[in-house]
């Protein structure tokens, strides 16, 4: 099963501040979308549900610093992008 991925208008100018500071993560950030379409639960995205506050939420990993949090509605095959950002940033 194929997911869709959703920018919300938010995250979309969140990503764009940070590709602003991170340009060599471009190329690891596309990987991690293609991955997170085909087969979200691929180990190298590290999905994990989040607690506390952003238990609603999701996670995955664009390498060790990084990661994009998400909403993973299973149901509608949808995967709706949150934040983007260092460890600390978007917890």
């Amino acid at each position: 099963m194929s997911f869709r991925l959703i920018f919300t208008q938010t995250y979309q100018k969140r990503a764009v501040k940070f590709f602003k500071r991170h340009p060599e993560l471009i190329s690891q950030y596309e990987k991690t979308l293609n991955l997170l379409e085909l087969n979200p639960n691929h180990p190298s995205l590290r999905l994990h549900r989040l607690q506390g506050n952003l238990q609603e939420l999701h996670s995955v990993s664009i390498n060790i610093s990084y990661r994009i949090t998400l909403e993973f509605l299973i149901e509608d095959g949808k995967i709706v992008l949150v934040n983007i950002g260092s460890h600390d940033t978007v917890y």
